[in-house]
């Protein structure tokens, strides 16, 4: 049995992923607050990510960064200080993880890194300019970490267009709203986190271990195609 450490598997895609894991695989869960769902091969430790020390963890086949941001305004009202928290939630948050439990994902057999992107590093969009800097700068840390860690580490990271979670309730808050966001991706539809989880449990899978270095668009058409 794998043990994989989720970072922000409470809520949203990081929940789901631990759904989909959990009857398999030994779940370390590390959030500020405790998932919804007891198991028996979970543990939880309560921690914000940013202002605690991480737990000490003696085994980790993968690690999965979920935390990230949705933080929408207008270039001219968005603050220093957002742009910053931005970047610490997405980039640094992720980075200190990785620094933290480097060492001990180097002696597993076949261990990954899986962190979250989003389709706005790639599409331009109004109001993004925050979270498509924060992001392009985890899509650096994984090519960059690619390289640097191979062949023992794979990295890899899921760009994912607007998902049905809490995170994104501000943008689909009504059913105008989500009919509106749907009709601009060109297969009339936006994700659900079950399906942006299938997509994780793969890449961190043996199945995946020829990928590394890699941004996969989870986009419903809206990156690659115009019509």
């Amino acid at each position: 049995m794998k043990t994989i450490v989720i970072v922000g598997g409470s809520k949203g895609i990081g929940h789901a992923i631990v759904e989909n894991l959990v009857d398999t695989h030994k779940i370390i869960n590390i959030s500020r607050s405790a998932p919804e769902k007891n198991h028996t091969n979970m543990t939880h430790y309560n921690c914000d990510i940013l202002a605690d020390e991480l737990p000490e963890i003696d085994t980790i086949d993968s690690l999965i960064y979920c935390p990230g941001s949705i933080n929408l305004k207008p270039f001219s009202r968005l603050s220093l200080d957002e742009f910053r928290e931005d970047f610490e939630i997405n980039v640094l948050g992720a980075v200190k993880t990785i620094q933290k439990y480097i060492e001990v994902l180097k002696k597993a057999n076949k261990p990954s890194i899986l962190l979250f992107s989003t389709v706005a590093s790639k599409l331009g969009m109004p109001y993004h300019a925050s979270i498509a800097t924060a992001k392009s700068g985890v899509e650096g840390l994984v090519k960059s970490l690619g390289a640097e860690f191979a062949p023992t580490i794979r990295i890899n990271a899921i760009a994912p267009t607007v998902t049905n979670t809490q995170l994104a309730s501000k943008l689909l808050r009504n059913d105008k709203m989500i009919d509106a966001i749907t009709e601009r991706h060109p297969l009339k539809k936006i994700l659900n986190p079950d399906e942006v989880a299938e997509m994780a449990v793969f890449l961190i899978s043996d199945k995946a271990t020829s990928i590394s270095g890699q941004i996969f668009e989870m986009d419903c058409g809206i990156v690659s195609f115009k019509i």
